[in-house]
């Protein structure tokens, strides 16, 4: 019982933590990366190596709370229907294994870094190919996969609470208009166009929202009434029965 009520508050503090470490760990990579073209990003990395290793270990704890935060939305909404709260689990797993997978081409990127400068920076040669390759391909695109996950499992996770109405339903119905409008913006990205950084920009105060009332509020108690067994409610005997 402790746990089934410490669950929603742990939950909370979940969605806060997730988010803090995440907002961290990219305002990182942009500082260790930089901006230009590749020769640029390679140049600028092999002098900021500890700024990179300290993102993709900030990644890499987002992922592991990920894995942390499904498990406890898992136990919160599974009662709501067990189906759709396991695929909505199997999708965040997906996510958090796509941003692990992603650190390989970030952390690849100080070696190379390093030998191009060592090469003298040439502006023709296999270094800007495989930079390309590891900070577009594996790490851009690992990104691209772990938010296309995250806003599949996003819907499904909030459509849950909607119904719920464990929260109110105003938090609700604003993270599945913030992930639905970022799993456009990802359909985008996956067919080749542009799309600006401010089409996800709204996830991030909603997570800061929806964890702050978990944290400090919990969830509507009545709500689990509601969904109490049959069986225990017949147990409740009627007065007008001999």
């Amino acid at each position: 019982m402790n746990t089934q009520k410490n669950a929603p508050r742990l939950l909370g503090a979940a969605f806060l933590l997730v988010a803090v470490v995440s907002l961290g760990s990219g305002l990182l990579l942009s500082s260790a990366v930089g901006s230009g073209s590749i020769s640029d990003i390679l140049v600028h990395v092999s002098r900021q190596g500890n700024l990179l290793r300290l993102s993709s270990l900030g990644e890499l704890a987002t992922s592991a709370g990920i894995v942390a935060l499904a498990a406890l939305l898992y136990s919160v909404l599974h009662t709501q229907h067990k189906l759709i709260a396991l695929v909505a689990l199997g999708c965040w797993l997906a996510e958090a294994i796509s941003l692990a997978f992603s650190q390989t081409g970030t952390l690849a990127l100080l070696p190379v870094s390093l030998d191009f400068v060592q090469a003298g920076a040439p502006v023709h040669s296999y270094y800007q190919t495989l930079g390309t390759f590891l900070y577009s391909g594996v790490n851009g695109l690992g990104m691209t996969f772990h938010m296309w996950f995250y806003c599949l499992g996003g819907m499904l996770w909030y459509a849950l609470f909607y119904t719920s109405k464990y929260i109110p339903r105003v938090i609700s119905l604003w993270g599945l208009l913030a992930v639905s409008v970022a799993l456009v913006g990802i359909v985008l990205q996956l067919l080749g166009y542009e799309v600006s950084i401010f089409v996800f920009l709204p996830i991030l105060p909603f997570e800061v929202t929806i964890g702050g009332w978990l944290l400090l509020r919990g969830i509507k108690e009545h709500s689990r009434d509601v969904h109490a067994p049959a069986s225990t409610l017949s147990t409740v005997p009627n007065e007008g029965t001999v």
